[in-house]
Order: structure tokens, then sequence, then C-alpha cells
């Protein structure tokens, strides 16, 4: 061989070299993902988005998945508007913390239209939930999970039972829509987000709140209040929490990586659906066992409920959101 041809079959091999060292270090990319539950307490939104790290991981597609707990990475309503801009590839959301921006969320967070854990799976997939979806993508963002939790109330004065339970109680609502129907019962309003309730009892800026199961438990607010209202047959409070991500984040993907997303959100979905009866149940568990006294509320008090909600939130909701009343009326078609 000679040297010319030998000195040409070296530069080659070097050139090859550097290509496939520059497609690996283009195909290695690391998601950031994040939420504003605690990390590694048992958290069913916090695993969620463990599992999709997991399964990316075994996938070996080139992709990672690094998991922001705590809102170390953002506050908890910042993390929609960080995903439309492509600053952040995935959140595990509360919806309704966008119903600034688009306030059709609300209707993901709407007192008394979601009935149980089982309605929740059929809205999934009815024409309430492909108009939802169709403005989230709209938007910029993608949805990778579906994701339900049913919720309560509690408070540090008394039980939570019909309207008139709530009447002068300083109390955090989850939302606009819960806000209005809360304040039609004769409550003082506190905005927050659900990692702030704790705080805001135990230094008496807050009297109730409603909050998910989960978060009830993964925030120890047992350890600030006298009495749990819990979800049980006839719940007021199930808030839509997906698992979302950055559709400027998705398009950079290329189709494998897609794939073994949406397989991971797949799982993560498949995993909170076995879940969230037993978060209703963990939750009425821990707080027995700390000395919370625990009730469920009649189907008569959620009625009377019902009929606060229809003068408040959902005459607003129909009347002052684009589309609003259609949602109402889709969601409620779903038996």
């Amino acid at each position: 061989m000679s040297k010319t041809l030998r000195r040409f079959m070296c530069a080659a091999a070097v050139v090859a070299s550097f290509a496939v060292a520059g497609s690996a270090m283009a195909a290695n990319v690391t998601l950031k993902a994040s939420h504003q539950w605690p990390g590694g307490k048992g958290d069913a939104r916090d695993e969620m988005v463990q599992i999709i790290a997991k399964e990316i991981a075994a996938a070996d597609v080139g992709l990672e998945v690094q998991v922001y707990p705590g809102a170390s990475l953002f506050k908890p309503k910042e993390q929609w508007n960080a995903m439309v801009k492509g600053q952040l590839d995935i959140s595990a959301f509360p919806l309704d913390y966008a119903s600034g921006r688009h306030p059709q969320f609300s209707a993901t967070l709407m007192p008394g239209l979601v009935k149980n854990h089982d309605h929740a799976l059929r809205l999934n997939k009815s024409p309430f939930m492909a108009d939802i979806k169709k403005i989230i993508n709209d938007a910029g963002v993608i949805v990778l999970s579906d994701a339900w939790l049913a919720g309560g109330f509690a408070s540090t004065k008394n039980c939570i039972l019909g309207p008139d339970t709530m009447k002068g109680q300083v109390t955090r609502a989850a939302g606009p829509a819960f806000e209005q129907m809360l304040a039609g019962a004769g409550a003082s309003i506190a905005s927050m987000p659900s990692s702030e309730i704790y705080t805001a009892m135990q230094t008496g800026v807050l009297d109730a709140a409603n909050t998910s199961s989960g978060s009830f438990v993964s925030y120890r607010i047992y350890e600030q209040v006298k009495c749990l209202t819990e979800p049980g047959d006839h719940a007021l409070w199930f808030m839509y929490e997906p698992i979302l991500m950055s559709k400027r984040s998705w398009d950079k993907l290329d189709d494998a990586q897609q794939k073994a997303l949406m397989a991971a959100g797949k799982k993560a979905e498949e995993y909170m659906t076995e879940q969230a009866k037993g978060l209703d149940q963990k939750l009425v568990d821990v707080y027995k066992k700390n000395g919370v006294e625990v009730v469920k509320m009649s189907a008569e008090d959620a009625a009377a409920w019902r009929e606060i909600a229809k003068m408040t939130s959902y005459k607003s909701f129909s009347e002052n959101v684009p589309g609003g009343d259609k949602l109402i009326e889709e969601a409620l078609a779903v038996e």
C-alpha cells in the first residue's frame, strides 16, 4: 500500500470518527422536568415524572430526563410560560394554574363537574377533553400523560360539610371557579399554590383550604388542621394535573425519541390510574393516624354546594369565557 493511500485512509478514519462522535453528542439530549411537589417522598405526581425518566433511560434513544422537584427550577405557575417559550421541557402541571392565560382551563377544576375517578377516565375520551387539549396544543404544549386527582377540604376551625360551615373562614381555593363558589358561600379568599398552604395556616393567614388528596399528604397539612373532609362518594374537587411537554422541545427530537416519550407517558398515566383511588384512602389513613377528625359530605351537602356553583362558577364561566357554555355542556353530557 502506498504512503499516499495510507495517509488518505487515516484521514478518512479520523473524519469518520469525528462524525460518529458528533452524531452521538447530538443525540444525547437532556430534558429538564419540573414540578412543585416533594421529590422522593411518594407523591404520585413526582412518581409519574420519575417513571418517565426511568423509561426514557431504559429506551436508550439518546435522551435523559433530569427531574427538578419541589419548585426548585421554576415557581409552580411559571412553568406554563416556561414550556411555551421552550425554557422548560416537561412539567407535572395543574392545568388550572394557566387559566389566567387560557380561562377555558378553569373547566378542569370546576366544582362538581367530575363525579368520581371512573367519570374522570370517561372524560378523557370525550369532546370536552378534545377541546381542552386543542387549546393546550395551540398554545405550544402537548400532553404526555392524563391525570386527574380527587381532593377535599380541611380547616383549622371546624369540619366543612354544607355551605354554611364555610362562612367567615379565610380559605385557599384551587382556582377561580372554586373561589367563586366558596365566596358565594360566605368565605374570604386567599389565593396561593398548594405548596404555600402549610405556612399560611401555621402563621394564621389561612383558616381552611381545598386541594388534592396527594397534596394534603405530601405537604403534611395534617399538622395544622382539626378536621378533614375526605373526597368520599360525593367529591366536589377534581383537578386535571397532566404531564405536559413544550412543543418547541418536542419538535427538536427525532422520531425514536418522540415515540419513547409517548410510551413513557403512557406508563406514567397507567400508574396514576391505578394509584388515584388509593391516594384518597391514604389521605384518610394518614389524617386519622395524626389525630385529625375525618368527615364525608352527604349527597345533600354536595347538592347544596352544586346549587351555589351553578349560580356562581358555572354561570360566570359560561357567560365570560369564550366557548365556556359549550365546555360545561360537554362535561355534563358525560355520564
